[in-house]
């Protein structure tokens, strides 16, 4: 058994060589004139500690004289150091304070470092090949900063996926997402989400937030990426809505309008009506003008019934992938079935589908059958390369019956 006090003792004594200069026979230079930075080192250490420092060193003969064996660090831009947020003070007290005494005695200050500090080691840790650090660091931050991580959430993701050394900082984002994604719209850096995962988050079934809620965040994020719009849409001109149409296209076919009561409708998407289709409008407009301020319509908008558990990536080809699920009728007591959905991502506005279908298949009929029609169960379509099955379920207090085949004319 190993007496942890005899390895403290060792990593003690190490640290003691680092900062002795009498065996050393290594200088590293870091940086370019006028900010240069010498460390003296002892080459066996670095050899055996620093799989980065050991190609390095392996270019480099070993002299038979006394002089000491000069190499420079290749010029790391800032740009891989997270964001242009890393500093040339930085590079050199990482690698004075924690690279050095790391690889000498295996010590880790932590505690010295907040914790976005912590992310630009593990990036520099990374660059700098100490495989070990690194699992070691992802560890530290999902065990102790999983607060800080769900508040700037967006920094975590990005600087997770930009390299698949952090493996296990990309499991708990996906986990997060998966499980809270009411916390990634929440976290301090939600505007600057990519919009992939904005649309992975607004279909997850445990998103918690109502339909109004993400509505808000949504325009939150689209208004972001338009900083001249003002949040007033009162003052936009034509080419402003343009803009913002052009932003949000491919999230609002995932917005559950006909969740929303009368109220909500009036004061918080009527402003920003000129963004939707033309026909979803239409049809909103219809629907809401008929009903109490705070009704809600019979539900007409699908379930958000989206696998995210295969998400491995922010420009995963999960996103662009089809979603299917064959039919599965289920008894719920005396509740309208509904049937599953196959839709493709690659058409975003077959949200809209069951309006246009009925629309044009149903010329004949009178507009007051037509508006009951809408009120009723929802349909499904499923689309196929030329034709499509539309099914209504019914169930009574016995039986129900698919009205496709059986309907009667109007």
């Amino acid at each position: 058994m190993i007496d942890n006090k005899l390895l403290q003792k060792l990593s003690q004594n190490l640290l003691e060589i680092l900062d002795d200069d009498e065996y050393c026979d290594i200088t590293i230079e870091v940086g370019n004139d006028p900010y240069v930075k010498i460390f003296r080192a002892h080459m066996v250490i670095l050899n055996y500690r620093s799989p980065y420092l050991r190609r390095i060193l392996s270019t480099n003969k070993k002299r038979n004289d006394e002089t000491l064996i000069q190499i420079k660090l290749p010029n790391i831009s800032p740009e891989t150091f997270l964001l242009n947020k890393i500093s040339y003070y930085f590079i050199n007290q990482f690698l004075k304070l924690f690279y050095f005494r790391y690889i000498y005695g295996g010590m880790l200050p932590l505690e010295e470092y907040d914790t976005f500090d912590i992310i630009k080691i593990l990036v520099a840790a990374n660059e700098l090949s100490l495989r070990d650090l690194v699992v070691y660091l992802q560890s530290f931050l999902v065990k102790n900063e999983a607060k800080w991580i769900e508040k700037n959430f967006n920094l975590i993701y990005r600087t997770s996926f930009e390299n698949d050394s952090f493996l296990k900082l990309q499991k708990y984002c996906t986990d997060l997402i998966i499980r809270d994604p009411d916390k990634i719209l929440k976290s301090l850096d939600f505007s600057t989400i990519p919009e992939k995962l904005l649309i992975l988050l607004i279909q997850s079934d445990n998103i918690q937030m109502s339909e109004v809620q993400i509505w808000d965040h949504v325009l939150k994020w689209g208004l972001a990426q338009n900083p001249e719009l003002s949040s007033n849409p009162s003052n936009y001109s034509k080419d402003d809505f343009i803009s913002l149409k052009n932003t949000l296209k491919q999230c609002i076919p995932f917005i559950r309008f006909y969740n929303l009561t009368s109220k909500e409708f009036l004061d918080k998407v009527l402003p920003y009506k000129k963004v939707l289709p033309k026909d979803l409008y239409t049809d909103l407009l219809e629907t809401f003008l008929n009903l109490h301020p705070d009704s809600k319509p019979i539900a007409k908008s699908k379930s958000r019934n989206i696998n995210l558990k295969k998400l491995k990536e922010p420009n995963n080809s999960e996103y662009n992938s089809t979603y299917k699920s064959k039919p599965n009728k289920k008894k719920v007591g005396k509740k309208a079935l509904k049937r599953e959905y196959q839709s493709e991502e690659s058409n975003n506005f077959e949200y809209y589908s069951s309006y246009e279908e009925s629309k044009s298949n149903k010329k004949k009929v009178g507009k007051k059958a037509l508006k009951l029609e809408y009120l009723s169960e929802e349909s499904i379509i499923s689309e196929s390369d030329s034709s499509y099955e539309e099914s209504i379920i019914f169930e009574s207090d016995s039986s129900y019956e698919e009205s496709k085949s059986n309907k009667k004319k109007i």
